[in-house]
């Protein structure tokens, strides 16, 4: 026989069909930085290659090319040591190569398996998108604080001190974003780290020479300008570079708003939030249209 106080016993909240699991996006996005960043520490020879190569650049060009390419540069900014003029050049490469690396990392998930456990999960998977995003934006940022503080050493000059330092790997991470966005959709679409590292690598150095990155626009045939034009590279690189030497050197969109170094980083910094808006917009479609059975 049944007492009252047992007639009213609750419930066991676990027991209840519209029980809820708790996540948060907030929640969704910092597990998922804390996993990347992790995997990230647990391999570091990704890292370290995608660092190396945007180095190797930075010497050779100098030590190479410096006499010759520094001459073009004079002609147009006067004064301006090819160091100083090429490190927003790298720094940007190294945002690209770094970008290249997110991608590989997805692919990899696929393949052994642990992108099918994560979309069978209850987490947002735009927040999964986010925070895999963040962690590598962490890494990028870190990247380019390195190289501009190898630049330096090389005799570079960061006219606008430590506001510049912030503002290029701003402008950085800014740039890697479409970057990062445009190598996890090949990921997706293709499910195989040779294609997509293949497709990542094919456009990346079309992008860097085919830009304002090593040499002024000025000096490059007709053909290559109106490449350059079309070209994000360029509007990152011109927006770094103008905060590198504090001077205007956008040579794609001509404004003067702002009269000063804001001439040149605006335009490009524009630029870059649609891309990565556009862009971002395509992986996390892929993303959330993505199932375990298509990537089993």
């Amino acid at each position: 026989m049944s007492t009252p106080e047992a007639d009213e016993q609750p419930t066991a909240p676990s027991t209840r069909p519209d029980a809820r699991s708790g996540n948060t996006f907030t929640g969704d996005v910092w597990v998922n930085f804390k996993r990347w960043n992790l995997k990230a520490v647990r391999n570091p020879f990704v890292l370290v290659v995608s660092l190396v190569q945007p180095i190797i650049f930075l010497v050779l060009f100098t030590e190479v090319f410096g006499n010759v390419a520094g001459g073009a540069v004079n002609q147009g900014l006067p004064r301006i040591s090819y160091e100083t003029y090429l490190v927003p050049a790298i720094a940007i490469q190294v945002a690209l190569a770094a970008a290249i690396t997110s991608g590989v990392g997805l692919v990899n998930d696929i393949e052994n398996g642990m992108f099918e456990k994560v979309l069978v999960t209850p987490m947002n998977r735009t927040a999964v998108f986010v925070g895999k995003t963040a962690a590598e934006v962490f890494r990028i940022a870190v990247q380019i604080a390195i190289i501009l503080g190898l630049g330096v050493l090389l005799g570079a000059e960061i006219v606008t001190g430590v506001v510049g330092v912030v503002g290029i790997v701003a402008v950085g991470v800014l740039f890697s974003l479409w970057f990062v966005a445009f190598s996890n959709a090949l990921a997706i679409l293709t499910r195989d780290q040779e294609s997509t590292i293949i497709g990542a690598n094919l456009l990346q150095f079309p992008l860097l020479f085919l830009s304002s990155a090593f040499l002024p626009l000025a000096a490059l045939p007709d053909w290559i300008q109106t490449f350059a034009r079309l070209n994000p590279v360029t509007y990152g690189v011109d927006a770094a570079r103008s905060l590198m030497i504090d001077q205007d050197v956008m040579t794609v969109i001509d404004i003067s708003w702002f009269g000063g170094t804001l001439d040149g980083v605006v335009p490009g910094v524009a630029v870059l939030i649609g891309l990565d808006f556009l862009l971002g917009g395509i992986a996390v479609y892929l993303l959330s249209r993505a199932s375990s059975s298509d990537v089993k």
